[in-house]
């Protein structure tokens, strides 16, 4: 990892291609570290037809199990259901709650005071359907919204609950960026040259790898989870159903977190004493 990120100059994403070109790596994606802490929390119109979810963040495990933390989680994803905000920044200046002036940013201080850790509201999404907004919550780490159309509310549990496992890139082939498809389309092509396969098949070779991605990063193209012998595409033909978007957020992800050397820091400690 390192030569290749010399290689590159740092450039992260440059040297996984180069090693998944060189057989080094077989990860489709780029495999980060989730560290950061915190809870994902939805809330849910009465009539089912409207939803938000956010992400809020702490420093441990140990805070995210507060209820005071939990309960201003859940005060947030509240506050952003009933709300026409767009960005955290104008978020945390609301209400935290009805008929209290106190906004959610100076609740989230108090709270910081009051138990000894930073904490943020880092992220939340909206999302209303003419059909119905289905949920879904993997513990309080994994939260996934899905907008569908047709279907039941055991339906579009299941969908969510899909996807909260098998973390699709979109809903459909036709939404998978033109830029991430023609790169994957590099990547098997030298992969393919290299094996040393006669140029005369080379393209069948990196069509049927790239169908396979798309079966693979696609929620209609998935194997259902809870009957690998359907697909989600079929799953949904059947109930006379569409999925027409979904959002997955999981604590922490994409987030660096600072890894702590205490043996370190204690002898650094003495050594200064």
């Amino acid at each position: 990892c390192k030569k290749m990120l010399q290689q590159t100059d740092g450039d992260i994403e440059a040297a996984i291609e180069e090693m998944r070109k060189s057989g080094q790596a077989k990860a489709a994606k780029k495999a980060g570290r989730i560290a950061a802490e915190g809870l994902i929390v939805i809330s849910v119109s009465d009539d089912g037809k409207a939803a938000a979810m956010a992400e809020v963040n702490c420093e441990t495990d140990f805070v995210a199990k507060d209820e005071g933390f939990s309960s201003f989680a859940a005060a947030v994803a509240d506050r952003a259901l009933n709300s026409d905000v767009d960005d955290v920044e104008s978020l945390i200046q609301l209400p935290l709650h009805d008929g209290d002036d106190t906004t959610i940013e100076q609740t989230r201080e108090a709270l910081v005071a009051k138990i000894g850790e930073n904490m943020s509201v880092r992220r939340f999404v909206r999302m209303r359907s003419s059909g119905g907004v289905y949920s879904y919550r993997h513990g309080v780490r994994i939260g996934v919204l899905v907008d569908m159309e047709g279907g039941d509310e055991e339906l579009g549990r299941d969908i969510a609950m899909h996807i909260a496992a098998s973390n699709p890139l979109c809903v459909a082939e036709s939404d998978v960026p033109a830029d991430v498809l023609e790169k994957e389309r590099e990547i098997y092509r030298d992969e393919a040259r290299q094996s040393g396969k006669p140029e005369n098949i080379l393209d069948k070779i990196i069509e049927g790898k790239v169908r396979k991605y798309l079966e693979g990063v696609t929620l209609l193209g998935q194997a259902f989870v809870k009957d690998p012998d359907t697909t989600v595409a079929k799953l949904l033909e059947k109930s006379g159903a569409r999925v027409i978007a979904f959002r997955r957020f999981e604590v922490g992800e994409g987030i660096e977190k600072k890894q702590e050397d205490f043996a370190a820091e204690v002898m650094a400690q003495v050594k200064g004493s």
